[in-house]
């Protein structure tokens, strides 16, 4: 009724018809946060979206569901396929969840790549002050992690991520930056940087200071035939 994708298998409550939906996924998806984060992102979104569409609750953790296999719920098998993302993706609107740099919904797999969103973020900037060794960096992204599991998801109605979920994702960004990040690569990338703009801004100067004067205007020609003029040697 609602247009949306028949789920695998309903797991119902028989007495007041509380059930759980499941959608079977043909390839998984590793959602541990030294996995690939745009599959993780896109599994997010279609999570959210269909979460939008059946009006799900979003007090649900996914942390536990009805048995199938138990006699006491009522179960019926829907779809007999497995589902890839992207069939579940033509059955809904994914559009709210497009711009990779908002933030998705405090909901089921949203609140992981948050909170990796969130940490990563911080990390980039925080490593550079002391560039610490790599216990005390680790201490630091474990307690930045907690912090942010509690700031941004206690609040929500689906609540904080498992204490193993936050320090997986904790131990994986304190790896990856305490290996590719370093003082000396920081100071590379500062001058590389620190040139570029040096040239940028002498030939902004250079052009600036001929494009107040406007020679071409005292001369009477356009100011294409000036720079042709200027390229041959002419003036």
């Amino acid at each position: 009724d609602l247009g949306a994708p028949p789920p695998t298998i309903v797991a119902q409550n028989p007495q007041n018809g509380h059930a759980h939906l499941i959608y079977g996924l043909d390839v998984p998806v590793r959602t541990a946060p030294d996995a690939k984060s745009a599959p993780l992102r896109y599994a997010a979104a279609v999570d959210c979206a269909l979460r939008a569409v059946l009006g799900a609750d979003e007090d649900y953790a996914g942390l536990i569901c009805k048995n199938p296999l138990h006699p006491h719920w009522r179960v019926t098998e829907w779809e007999p396929r497995l589902y890839e993302l992207g069939d579940l993706d033509s059955w809904l609107d994914l559009s709210p969840y497009a711009d990779r740099r908002k933030r998705l919904p405090a909901y089921g797999l949203g609140r992981n790549c948050n909170l990796f969103e969130y940490l990563r973020t911080w990390a980039y900037r925080a490593i550079r002050q002391g560039w610490p060794e790599y216990g005390r960096w680790l201490e630091a992204c474990l307690s930045r992690a907690e912090g942010y599991n509690i700031s941004e998801f206690s609040g929500t109605k689906a609540g904080k991520l498992p204490a193993s979920e936050v320090k997986a994702t904790a131990k994986s960004v304190a790896r990856y930056t305490h290996k590719y990040f370093s003082q000396e690569g920081f100071s590379q990338w500062q001058a590389r940087n620190g040139r570029k703009g040096g040239i940028a801004s002498g030939k902004a100067r250079r052009q600036g200071s001929e494009a107040e004067s406007q020679p071409w205007a005292v001369l009477g020609v356009s100011r294409r035939t000036y720079y042709n003029r200027k390229r041959l040697g002419k003036l």
